[in-house]
């Protein structure tokens, strides 16, 4: 029996305070020596994050493509990219996951294409043909410059001349990547059939990418500028960010696709997360995309996922999201394959394994489900990469102010003491990290006190604590160093606290806790005195007792 089977006795509710791995195929595991990892290096290492204790894998993008955006850029949707294998290399990676009890969520980059996808390539053959509006076109003010002020997130402007058409296309990111226009109902059921086409393969889900771009403002109005107090991810070379995205993205037209994407996951019993990629209303807009048992399961935005750690900020994120969305879900993540990994970014003059366990004791402590990303159970740190090394076109456009994704990206290592690191045995495409090198699994694994060992003890927790997967959850302490939350449902409770700082910190337990009892997988640095607690820096401890 497998932890979702276990905690959840509706089975088509296991994504509930359910736990993704997310894969990025090009850096887990090459088996055939091109430097490229692939799905049956996936398949290989299904028994790996089996004893993770995860319930499900979020597999990137592995569709056919031009690889401009390393994937995030699809020519055929319905097939699966040589580099990384075949359709039935795909399906023998769902059934043999299937096997072990492990769900299968995929990427699927809807809001664009590669402009080599032939729905593009019709699309801007003329102004007549049948796909002619299945992108977004407008023709130039009078003096030839695009129609409005939007930016792409790559840089420049969002708007790119087409000689054939003579018209602007709109692309949020690479000029390479045009966007689709959600405003045509043929777009959007050929989109459905594509989510179908996999679902018919066994999928159990997708992760939908930059799911509120789908539609713009058909008036196309200009952006006006950012406010100040925005939750700002993007670095500050980037224009982008001077803008307040009011009408290229997170449209009010949405909602009424996204009750469609979910009339078809019902059909399946499947489910789905959105990317959320907003700087001043996320946690608005994931509480409008999951609302309602209309509405998708559970979104994610990134707000976790930047330069702020203290606990103010954790608790105004969460705290902020059940606010507006009060029959909501969320999912939380810390990493992922877009920005710079947590251990780095949050480390400061803290040890790195301190903060690598603190960091899966506090959000596996989080009401919510959680997304962990490739190597983080390894406390691997972001690689260093020298210009001629990189390969993300985000980050070579910034440089050198903006190093770009290319150093959460790099190759997994399964052993140091392999050549890069078990990864491959022909040339990476990226450099595996000799820092990576001593972090390996198969060193760790031989050590209990390892940053693995802690992810393993701390995720086999908290699937066998129902309180922890759907209970209640309420903050009760939070100044500058430190946090502490109480988890509860009918038949448990649990408080949970955590210091930040570089300090001992002592915190005053509450009256019905004094006699309870540390949660052994949650608990460092930690003592027990009485009605206190006293933690170490980045200690954090757990305790629990019967309702």
């Amino acid at each position: 029996k497998w932890p979702f089977e276990m905690t959840n006795a509706m089975n088509n509710e296991w994504w509930r305070g359910a736990t993704l791995y997310q894969i990025y195929p090009r850096s887990f595991q090459d088996t055939n020596g091109d430097g490229i990892g692939d799905l049956n290096g996936i398949r290989e290492r299904l028994d790996e994050i089996k004893a993770l204790g995860v319930d499900g894998i979020w597999v990137s993008p592995f569709f056919t493509s031009p690889m401009k955006d390393f994937g995030y850029d699809v020519s055929d949707y319905k097939d699966v990219d040589p580099m990384f294998g075949t359709l039935e290399d795909f399906d023998a990676m769902v059934t043999e996951s299937h096997e072990r009890g492990i769900k299968v969520v995929i990427d699927l980059v809807l809001s664009h294409t590669a402009d080599v996808h032939p729905w593009f390539k019709e699309s801007r053959s003329s102004r007549d043909n049948d796909k002619a509006d299945w992108y977004v076109w407008a023709e130039p003010k009078d003096d030839g410059t695009p129609p409005n002020n939007w930016l792409s997130v790559f840089g420049g402007s969002s708007w790119e001349w087409d000689t054939r058409r003579r018209q602007y296309y709109l692309h949020n990111f690479l000029t390479s990547q045009p966007d689709l226009n959600f405003h045509n109902d043929d777009v959007q059921e050929a989109i459905l059939d594509v989510a179908r086409f996999w679902l018919e393969r066994g999928v159990d889900g997708f992760r939908l990418d930059t799911i509120n771009y789908y539609f713009h403002d058909k008036k196309l109005r200009s952006n006006p500028p950012a406010s100040a107090s925005g939750a700002n991810t993007v670095p500050a070379v980037n224009p982008y960010g001077k803008q307040k995205h009011d009408f290229d993205k997170t449209q009010p037209e949405n909602i009424a696709f996204l009750k469609r994407f979910r009339s078809l996951l019902n059909e399946y019993s499947a489910f789905a997360v959105g990317e959320v990629g907003d700087e001043e209303r996320s946690l608005q807009t994931m509480a409008d995309y999951t609302s309602g048992p209309d509405m998708l399961q559970m979104c994610y935005s990134f707000e976790l996922l930047g330069p702020q750690f203290n606990p103010e900020h954790i608790k105004n994120t969460v705290d902020g999201f059940f606010k507006v969305a009060t029959d909501g879900w969320p999912c939380w993540a810390f990493s992922n394959h877009d920005v710079e990994r947590h251990v780095t970014r949050w480390t400061a003059t803290h040890d790195q394994a301190d903060t690598a366990k603190f960091c899966i004791a506090l959000i596996g402590a989080l009401r919510g489900s959680l997304c962990l990303y490739q190597g983080e159970e390894l406390g691997l740190t972001e690689a260093s990469l020298t210009f001629d090394q990189l390969q993300d076109p985000y980050g070579i456009r910034f440089w050198p102010d903006f190093k770009g994704r290319d150093g959460c990206r790099t190759p997994y290592a399964w052993d140091g003491n392999q050549p890069h690191g078990g990864f491959t045995t022909g040339k990476p495409w990226l450099p595996v990290s000799n820092e990576h090198l001593a972090h390996g699994l198969a060193q760790q694994t031989e050590n209990p006190h390892s940053i693995l060992a802690t992810y393993r003890a701390i995720l086999k927790a908290r699937n066998a604590a129902p309180v922890l997967l759907s209970g209640d959850q309420e903050f009760v302490t939070c100044t500058d160093w430190t946090l502490a939350l109480v988890r509860s449902n009918a038949d448990e409770q649990r408080f949970c606290a955590y210091n930040f700082g570089h300090q001992d910190v002592v915190i005053h337990i509450p009256t019905e806790f004094e006699d309870a009892e540390f949660v052994e997988a949650f608990t460092a640095k930690a003592d027990l005195q009485a009605d206190k607690l006293a933690l170490g820096p980045r200690g954090f401890a757990m305790l629990k007792r019967g309702a």
